[in-house]
Formats: structure tokens, sequence, C-alpha cells
């Protein structure tokens, strides 16, 4: 069970209070679908989700951005017992629709997207094929002629 501040708390309940969740919801799912194209294996019956524009315009992932957004409002609403709030939807999301659990870890300890201003991520070396960073050690090196 994660411990909330009360300062914790407030900035919590005050980000959820400003939100837009009819604005925001789809285009966090629809970021999501587009940045971590696997995650689109979760929604195939959705409909069409071939490429960004599909998926920004496809009116089922606006319906359920806006339900998650209120799905995560409920923990709002919640947060000295978010395990047993979310019990039922977990075993729906993990047992029927098989989507890891991993994926809706909550405080502390859940995944973080990295961000471009991570100075974790400013270490990492470039790649030479096309001057972006990559996760791991030393870039690839590539000589010419060979595979």
């Amino acid at each position: 069970m994660v411990a909330w501040s009360d300062q914790e708390r407030s900035i919590i309940t005050s980000i959820f209070s400003n939100l837009d969740y009819n604005d925001v919801g789809p285009k966090a799912l629809t970021r999501c679908l587009i940045v971590y194209p696997w995650t689109q294996r979760y929604f195939a019956g959705f409909g069409n989700l071939y490429n960004a524009d599909a998926i920004r315009t496809n009116p089922n992932i606006q319906t359920h951005g806006t339900k998650i957004l209120h799905g995560l409002d409920r923990a709002v609403k919640n947060m000295d017992d978010i395990k047993a709030t979310y019990a039922e939807l977990s075993v729906l999301h993990s047992e029927k629709l098989h989507v890891d659990p991993d994926n809706f870890k909550v405080g502390p300890a859940a995944p973080r997207t990295p961000s471009v201003r991570d100075p974790a991520l400013r270490r990492l070396p470039a790649h030479p094929a096309c001057g972006t960073r990559r996760s791991g050690g030393s870039p690839h090196t590539h000589r010419a002629g060979s595979r």
C-alpha cells in the first residue's frame, strides 16, 4: 500500500480536478498506441488502428481514453485503498483481456517512461545509423561492406 502525504494527495487531487477528461483521455490513449505500437494488440476489437491518423480518429479509442481517465479518477477518490478499488477491474484486464498486470503499477515502484530531459537517457550513446540514442551500452559499429 502506498502512503500518500497530505501534499501528494493535494497535488494529485488538484491535477485531476483540472483535467478535461473528454480531451486529455483520448489524447493520452492515442499517444500510447502510437508511441508504443505493441499496445495496439489489446485493442484489436476497436477497429482500424493501422496508422496514426486512423488511431486519432477512431471513436472507440476516443471513448475508451475518456473511460480510462474516469477509472483513474476512482483511484484519486480512493487513495487509501487503490488495490481494492481496482480488484474487479484487475481481474477483468488480466484474466479476460490478458493484459500484463505490470502495466498497471501505481506509486513509487511504477515503471516510468523516460523523458528526453532524463539525465540517464542523455548519457546513452547515439546510434550511428540514425543519430538517435539507444538503450544499452555502446553504439553498434558497422564496417563498410559488412553486415
